[in-house]
């Protein structure tokens, strides 16, 4: 009887997300036909060139604004408020930059004090410019980094929930994927972006949040670590990081000829743009092929390097035997392996058990290692799901602990571990789950976002 009632939950589970799928696929295909027309890439959008002078302005400080049209999968405008924020950060040498996020509000919401904040940092996985968010949002984007767009759907069940969202272009200018300190400063830095945005409304002490999945649980990860001491001001209430690739080192070696071989590839040349020492390194021991393989990862999104490279063997593209070994990029991959601070907010941390691409066990040595040094963090295993599906599966049980921490239910001190056979297979998982769907139907139909137009 269980194991029927269990197979019957994951059937309408798959049911529905089909559905949703053919929706949004169908309406893609009728909408590109008449799609907007595209928007400047970044690299050549003279919106994100910050001012003269703005090196010496306080981080958070916004350069620029405009408002922008939101779409999902770049065709399917979304009746939501949206601006673009130009906001100067910190990059991983501790340098001044500029980035952007993308803040958004409810249809037809009202700034105000009161309202939460949540800070969505999506997995961008790529290193190259037309890959960022910000500019994968708009309306007539088109699909490059569809992996990407698609994170539109957690976005808009933030913003359902009458909630201010901040989604930074974290990897900076450079598309510095991996650079998990430039990360946590811009994530930390767009929530103090969207705090000094007037058209938002926010008090100095809104409640904030922080969510993201693999490359955005990187960006959440670093920012929970860091912002003890970059951003003690913000009243961070809870970070939920799913998919945590604690060791960039580890996932690296694991991706490498397999399946997963053109993300880690990705991830390479993203940490060569945040290190100059990296870059040399790559151009004295790159082959011919390998120079050339890089150049061309360097243009393309995350699914398109996955699908150029996968099972590649990334160290044949090097002419020493053991890349991993020299000097440069071990200093490097020490200095992006998260574990270096504790972070003071509440924490809630989930993870496939049997993870193919970020290794589980790296994860539990970092929670066993926040929890000693006093953190609190809520840790669940997953064993059904695997790194894909937990995108999926682990959203509603993040999305209900984000809102009672954001709610102002608090958690208590201390740690607790937790490992389930499926996280969607309780009732108000589900629940949730199938509110999230309907609304995004809704949403993708051209319904406005927001909590009094939603079920």
């Amino acid at each position: 009887m269980t194991t029927m009632f269990t197979g019957t939950r994951r059937g309408r589970v798959a049911a529905l997300v089909s559905a949703l799928l053919l929706t949004a696929l169908t309406t893609v295909a009728v909408g590109t036909s008449s799609a907007a027309a595209a928007p400047p890439p970044p690299q050549n959008d003279p919106f994100y060139q910050p001012p003269s002078g703005y090196e010496s302005t306080a981080p958070g400080t916004v350069l620029r604004s405009r408002s922008v049209s939101i779409a999902a999968f770049g065709a399917l405008p979304q009746k939501v408020q949206a601006w673009q924020l130009l906001y100067r950060t910190t990059d991983q040498k501790n340098n001044p930059q500029a980035t952007v996020t993308t803040v958004l509000l409810p249809w037809g919401a009202r700034p105000s004090p009161t309202r939460p904040l949540l800070s969505y940092q999506v997995a961008e996985d790529s290193a190259a410019p037309q890959c960022a968010i910000s500019y994968q949002l708009r309306q007539g984007a088109g699909n490059d980094n569809i992996v990407a767009q698609a994170e539109i759907l957690l976005i808009n069940a933030a913003v359902q929930q009458g909630w201010a969202v901040s989604v930074p272009d974290y990897e900076g200018p450079r598309s510095a994927y991996v650079a998990g300190r430039q990360a946590g400063h811009a994530t930390l830095d767009g929530i103090r972006a969207a705090k000094n945005f007037a058209p938002l409304g926010l008090g100095s002490q809104t409640n904030i949040g922080l969510w993201g999945y693999s490359g955005g649980a990187l960006a959440s990860g670093w920012a929970a670590e860091l912002q003890p001491n970059y951003a003690p001001e913000l009243n961070i209430k809870g970070i939920a990081e799913g998919g945590l690739p604690v060791s960039p080192k580890n996932v690296l070696l694991g991706a490498n000829r397999g399946p997963f071989a053109g993300i880690a590839m990705s991830g390479i040349a993203g940490l060569s743009h945040a290190y100059p020492e990296l870059a040399e390194f790559m151009g004295t021991y790159l082959t011919a092929e390998g120079k050339a393989a890089f150049a061309k990862a360097r243009t393309q999104c995350n699914h398109t390097n996955a699908g150029e490279f996968a099972f590649k063997d990334l160290f044949k593209y090097f002419n020493i035997p053991d890349p991993l070994s020299h000097p440069v990029p071990q200093q490097v991959l020490a200095e992006v392996t998260m574990g270096q601070h504790n972070p003071m907010a509440p924490v809630f941390v989930y993870h496939s058990v049997n993870d193919e691409l970020v290794p589980s066990a790296d994860t539990d040595a970092v929670v066993k290692k926040y929890c000693a040094g006093g953190s609190r963090v809520t840790y669940q295993r997953d064993i059904l799901s695997e790194h894909i599906a937990l995108v999926i599966t682990g959203a509603p049980d993040a999305l209900n602990w984000l809102k009672d921490r954001l709610g102002g239910q608090p958690v208590s001190d201390g740690c607790s571990t937790k490992t389930v056979v499926s996280s969607i297979a309780t009732p108000k998982a589900l629940a949730t789950f199938g509110i999230v769907i309907i609304n995004n139907l809704l949403a993708l139909l051209g319904k406005p976002v927001g909590p009094d137009d939603m079920i």
